[in-house]
């Protein structure tokens, strides 16, 4: 079982930024694509960006050059950088561990992590 657990959310004005963290309890980036998603109310999930196992990393076209993912394998930890943000990225926003095929084959499942608001508002 692996525990992921978001941080770095809150209230912020338009324009600015904010660091979301990812904490897994364990380090499964080889083995896994580690994901933001968001949500926001009456919205369905959507992703936001992935970072592969191999360090490569995408982005939805909402957020391409304004959100930053990167991992730092030493601490087990995702981030997200949100540059000039808007009230459209107002949402609950999600950690994901999405399991490579290997990780499947040894019978490990995807992880969610509970959420971190981030609500954009003057």
């Amino acid at each position: 079982q692996v525990q992921l657990v978001e941080s770095g959310g809150g209230l912020v004005q338009p324009e600015g930024s904010l660091r979301l963290s990812c904490v897994a309890s364990r380090n499964i980036f080889a083995i896994y694509t580690m994901n933001w998603y968001r949500q926001a109310p009456g919205n369905q999930r959507e992703l936001v960006a992935a970072i592969f196992s191999d360090g490569t990393a995408a982005y939805a076209d909402s957020v391409k050059g304004r959100f930053t993912i990167s991992r730092d394998n030493t601490k087990n930890t995702v981030y997200l950088q949100m540059n000039s943000l808007s009230p459209e990225d107002t949402a609950v926003y999600y950690c994901n561990a999405d399991p490579s095929q290997v990780a499947r084959d040894y019978g490990l499942g995807p992880y969610w992590g509970q959420g971190t608001q981030v609500t954009v508002s003057s």
